[in-house]
C-alpha cells in the first residue's frame, strides 16, 4: 500500500488492526534473525503523519494528551534528519484505553507494510519472554536481535507490550540503544522508534481524572504535568515492571510518557458507533444502548468510567447484533 494511500478515512476495523497486531507477534522468533548482521532488507519506512493525525483524531476517544503528545513526537522526531537518539514512548493507562490501537497506528502510518513490515517488531512476553529462569538467553537474544535489525534498517520500530509482565532485569540490555550515543556495537541507531506498552500508572490516572470529574473540571484540562510524576513513581516502585532497575528511566531515555485516560459512557458510545462503521453497519439505536448497558463501570458510587474502556465492544457489538 503506496503512502498516499494511507490515511483517512478508516483503516479498518479496531478488532482487525489488534488481530493484525497478534499475528506479527506470533510470527517472531527471537532464535531466527530474519535481518541479521549477514542479510540486507529493504526499509519500506514511509511515514504518513497527516493520515495518523487525522485517524487520531476520529477514531481515539477521549485521549487528548495521547493525541497531542504521540503526533509532536513523531513530528519532531521524523522531520529531524540527523536525530540525536532514538524516538523512546511509554503508554501508560488502563486497559482498552487505546494504548494497542495507537501502536498499531503508528506501524501503519509509518511503515509501508503495517504490521507486516520486517521492521516492525513486536515482542509480548507470554509469547517470548514466558520463562524468568531463562533470563540471560533472552537478554542475549534480545540484544542481539536489536543489533543485527537496526543494522540492516535504522528506521524500525520496536513495540513491548505489557511490560507489567516481563522478567526483571531484560530491559536493561536496551539501555546502550536508547540514548544519545553516536554508535552502539559498531551500529546506528538514532532513527530507530521504540515503544513501551503497560498497564501500570492506571490507577493513578484514573484517580487524577475522577477527582477532576469531582471538582467539575473539563477533562481536556488534565494536564501531563498532573499526571507524569504519579506515573513515573508508579512505574519507579513496581519491582514487576519492565523498567525496574533498568536505568532507563533514572537515566532520563523516555522522550515521552503518555498516559491514556480511563473512558466515560460517552467515550464508549463512540467506540460502538465508529466499529458499527467499520462494519459497514447503520447505528441502531438499541444495539448502541445494549452494549453501553452491558458494559461495567467504575467507582460503584459513580459509575464514571468503564471497566474495560472500549476493548469488549466489537465483542459486545456482535453479541447484540
Amino acid at each position: 500500500m503506496a503512502a498516499a494511500t494511507r490515511g483517512c478515512p478508516p483503516l479498518g476495523s479496531l478488532l482487525r488492526l489488534l488481530g493484525l497486531l497478534s499475528a506479527a507477534t506470533a510470527s517472531w522468533d527471537l532464535a531466527s534473525l530474519r535481518c541479521n548482521l549477514g542479510s540486507f532488507c529493504e526499509c519500506d519506512f514511509r511515514p504518513d503523519l497527516p493520515g495518523l493525525e487525522c485517524d487520531l483524531a476520529q477514531h481515539l476517544a477521549g485521549q487528548h494528551l495521547a493525541k497531542a503528545l504521540v503526533v509532536k513526537s513523531l513530528k519532531a522526531f521524523v522531520h529531524d534528519p540527523s536525530p540525536t537518539k532514538p524516538l523512546v514512548l511509554s503508554l501508560h493507562g488502563w486497559t482498552g484505553t487505546g494504548k494497542s490501537y495507537v501502536s498499531s497506528l503508528l506501524a501503519h502510518y509509518l511503515f509501508q507494510g503495517g504490521l507486516r513490515s520486517p521492521h516492525v517488531h513486536h515482542f509480548s512476553p507470554i509469547i517470548h519472554f514466558p520463562h524468568p529462569s531463562n533470563i540471560d538467553r533472552y537478554k542475549k537474544d534480545l540484544k542481539n536481535w536489536v543489533q543485527g535489525n537496526l543494522t540492516a534498517c535504522g528506521r524500525s520500530l520496536f513495540l513491548f507490550d505489557e511490560m507489567d509482565k516481563l522478567p526483571p532485569g531484560l530491559m536493561e540490555v536496551l539501555r546502550p540503544f536508547l540514548g544519545p550515543s553516536w554508535v552502539v556495537y559498531g551500529t546506528n541507531y538514532r532513527k530507530a522508534i521504540f515503544i513501551f506498552i503497560s498497564n501500570t500508572g492506571g490507577e493513578q490516572i484514573n484517580q487524577v481524572a475522577l477527582e477532576a470529574w469531582r471538582s467539575r473540571r473539563d477533562r481536556e484540562e488534565i494536564s501531563l504535568q498532573e499526571l507524569e510524576p504519579a506515573v513515573s513513581r508508579a512505574v519507579l516502585d513496581n519491582p514487576h515492571h519492565g523498567f525496574w532497575h533498568s536505568g532507563i528511566m533514572e537515566e532520563r531515555l523516555l522522550d515521552a510518557m503518555v498516559p491514556f485516560l480511563p473512558l466515560q459512557r460517552h467515550h464508549v458510545r463512540h467506540c460502538v458507533l465508529n466499529e458499527l462503521a467499520q462494519l459497514g453497519l447503520e447505528p441502531r439505536d438499541e444495539v448502541v444502548q445494549a452494549v453501553l448497558d452491558s458494559t461495567t463501570y467504575f467507582p460503584e458510587d459513580e459509575q464514571l468510567f468503564s471497566s474495560n474502556g472500549c476493548k469488549t465492544v466489537a465483542s459486545r457489538i456482535a453479541f447484540f447484533l
